[in-house]
Formats: structure tokens, C-alpha cells, sequence
């Protein structure tokens, strides 16, 4: 017998799915605003700190860049408290994806700065600006135009790979299709309907960005 697609049953469960959807862009938003700023913040570090900061920012970025994302998810929710630090799950999830996004924006807006003429920052220097001056003035928005579509990917990678945040019981979207999935038992189904959810999501937000990139750089960023 062929197999009858069946979606009536997911009705009942849009509430849940709904929540799951706010709180996959929540965790999204929260993390992507503070993983930028870990990037930022540390890229300036990288570029203009001593070479113990530059060590430091440097081994926090290889071993982000080289252990799995749930692990350091599992580090965070499970490691945590067991030195004393408590943290919910909604935390957990946000922290770890914050540490996660923040290596790999560091090294994206790095590549942003190497990117952008020293001759301007010396000159920014010579009309008497200060260090930070240059590098918040001219350095900083050229580099950021430079690498935004980089880090538009980096921030839809992070959305998409939030789906796992469901392991320490958040209840984003992945979390509400395992359930939904164990109470109809419609596994096709429903991890269809999350699979387009998760594209549209991905679509819309990378348009979102584009359309930022447009206003904020004047057409720099294609």
C-alpha cells in the first residue's frame, strides 16, 4: 500500500508550533546582537591588543572553531552547574550560541579589517584622531561592509543550527515537532511541515539582511 499523507492532526498543535517559532528567533536575535559584539570587540582586540590578548582571543576562536556546536552546548547546560553556576535552559541556549557565533564573527570582521587599506588608519592618525577614533570611524564601517554577506550566512547558520538547543528540553521548533512526532506518530508529516518553516524562516531572514546591507552601506554589499 502507497503511504497517505495525512496533516489534519497537526492542526490541534499550531500553538505549539507557533511558540516554537518565536522562541528559534529569539534565541536567533538575542544571540546574533551579542555574538556580534564578542566580534567586534574582539577583532579590535586582535588588531590593535598586546600580544597576550591576541593569544588569548586567538585560542578561544580555535577551539569554538574546532569542537562541535552541541558539545559546547552540553558543556555549557551540563557543565556549568556542576560548578556551582545555574543556569536555565533558555540560558544555556543562549550563551552557547552567543560563544559560538562570536568566534566565528571574530575572524569574519578580522578578515573585514585586513581588508581595508592601513594608509587610511595611519592617515586618520596624522589628522589627530586617536586610535579607537580611527578604528571606530573609518576602519570598522569598511570592514563591516566588506564581510556583511559573510556574516549574514554566519547568523543563518546559527538559526538553522539552533535546532539542536532541543536536547537540553528548549522548546523551540525542533523541540515541538519531536513532540508532536511522538503523539501522532505522523514523522513524514510533520518534519516536512518543520523542514519548510525552516526554509522560509532562512529565506525571509537572509532578505531581511540584504535589504539592511542595501540601507546601511549604500549599495556596498551586494
Amino acid at each position: 500500500m502507497g503511504y497517505i499523507l495525512d496533516f489534519s492532526d497537526l492542526q490541534q498543535y499550531s500553538g505549539m508550533l507557533l511558540k516554537g517559532i518565536a522562541i528559534t528567533l529569539s534565541l536567533t536575535a538575542i544571540s546574533t546582537l551579542l555574538g556580534a559584539l564578542i566580534g567586534i570587540g574582539g577583532a579590535a582586540l586582535q588588531w590593535m591588543g598586546g600580544k597576550w590578548s591576541r593569544a588569548v582571543i586567538a585560542s578561544y576562536v580555535e577551539l569554538i572553531r574546532n569542537t562541535p556546536f552541541i558539545v559546547q552546548l552540553f558543556f555549557v547546560f551540563f557543565g556549568l552547574p556542576s560548578m556551582g553556576v545555574q543556569i536555565t535552559e533558555m540560558q544555556a541556549a543562549v550563551l552557547a550560541m552567543t560563544i559560538n557565533l562570536g568566534a566565528y564573527t571574530i575572524e569574519i570582521v578580522r578578515a573585514g579589517i585586513e581588508a581595508v587599506s592601513r594608509g587610511q588608519y595611519q592617515a586618520a592618525l596624522a589628522i589627530g584622531l586617536t586610535q579607537r577614533q580611527a578604528f571606530r570611524a573609518i576602519v570598522l564601517p569598511q570592514a563591516i561592509a566588506t564581510v556583511f554577506p559573510a556574516l549574514a550566512c554566519q547568523v543563518l547558520i546559527v538559526m538553522l543550527g539552533s535546532a539542536v538547543v532541543s536536547q537540553i528540553s528548549v522548546t523551540d521548533l525542533t523541540y515541538a515537532a519531536n513532540y508532536i512526532q511522538s503523539r501522532n506518530f505522523r514523522s513524514f508529516e510533520i518534519y516536512l511541515v518543520i523542514t519548510a518553516i525552516y526554509l522560509f524562516m532562512a529565506i525571509i531572514l537572509r532578505r531581511l539582511m540584504n535589504r539592511m546591507a542595501s540601507g546601511l552601506f549604500a549599495g556596498r554589499v551586494r
